[in-house]
């Protein structure tokens, strides 16, 4: 045989249909999206208090007057977010690893890791900032910072910390025994089995809801402003206080969403590339 394919006359006629199909497809989702968001667009713009709400809450004057205060405050919210996320991870696995351990030695550890991860799943994080910010100070530890920024970040933490626990614990357990099996037919230790076998693996499967928990992390330091710390929000409502206009909450919610949007997408990405690779072990 020699040449290259061509294709018959019927599947060409298939290919034309399919295409007609898609192009009627977009053609239906546009103009869908087109008069469903349309008739929503018009029924707030001609509402009887709109003149007002764009005066009060999308004020450009007001906007950049605002805007530098905010700017500072979201650099704190960043950072924040980049200290709490290595901490968490660090704490997350650590709790997983101790609920999952075997040895009877080793019972309350496990106790302990139980106890934290249905307490502080239960308590609202906003709670816990409000309860460390405001109480942890009011101790006087010696050698302790008082900062509200430190002990609203010990909160996020803990907060996050019994998530991603349970996060890392469901990784673990979604490793088949047959391989732990096989680590310890080639005389790997419990702990060797779990460094180079179990948690390389489930750290990989566990990647996208990480990732989703961290979005939520990111909104949620804007819980430190409820300790008075000067993060994007404390600066917002700053100025609303003083200025009786809420057009710079419009902005602080700019900011996050400019941040927010990126993890997203790499969220879902990370979560269609897994898919791939477990149809494609699959087949």
């Amino acid at each position: 045989m020699s040449g290259a394919w061509t294709p018959s006359p019927r599947e060409l006629e298939r290919q034309q249909v399919r295409r007609s199909m898609r192009r009627r497809s977009t053609l239906l989702a546009t103009a869908a999206v087109v008069v469903v968001f349309g008739l929503l667009a018009a029924g707030v713009v001609s509402s009887p208090g709109w003149d007002r709400f764009t005066e009060t809450f999308f004020a450009w004057e007001h906007a950049k007057a605002s805007f530098p205060a905010i700017l500072g405050g979201f650099w704190l919210n960043v950072r924040l977010f980049l200290i709490c996320e290595v901490l968490i991870l660090v704490v997350g696995l650590a709790v997983a690893l101790a609920r999952g351990s075997r040895s009877p030695l080793l019972a309350p550890v496990r106790l302990l890791a139980v106890v934290y991860v249905d307490l502080f799943r239960g308590v609202p994080t906003l709670l816990l900032v409000l309860m460390l910010g405001f109480g942890m100070p009011a101790l006087q530890l010696q050698g302790m910072p008082n900062s509200g920024f430190f002990w609203a970040g010990v909160a996020l933490v803990l907060s996050y910390g019994a998530y991603v626990a349970e996060v890392f614990r469901a990784g673990i357990d979604s490793i088949h025994p047959s391989q732990v099996n096989s680590a310890s037919a080639l005389a790997l230790s419990r702990g060797q089995t779990l460094r180079f076998v179990v948690v390389p693996q489930a750290v990989r499967r566990v990647g996208p809801p990480l990732l989703n928990d961290f979005v939520s992390l990111q909104k949620d330091t804007s819980l430190v402003s409820a300790v008075a710390v000067f993060d994007a929000v404390f600066a917002a409502r700053d100025y609303t206080a003083y200025n009786f206009n809420y057009t710079p909450y419009v902005v602080v919610s700019l900011f996050f969403v400019a941040l927010t949007i990126p993890m997203a997408r790499a969220t879902d990405w990370l979560g269609r590339r897994a898919l791939e690779r477990e149809r494609a072990g699959a087949l």
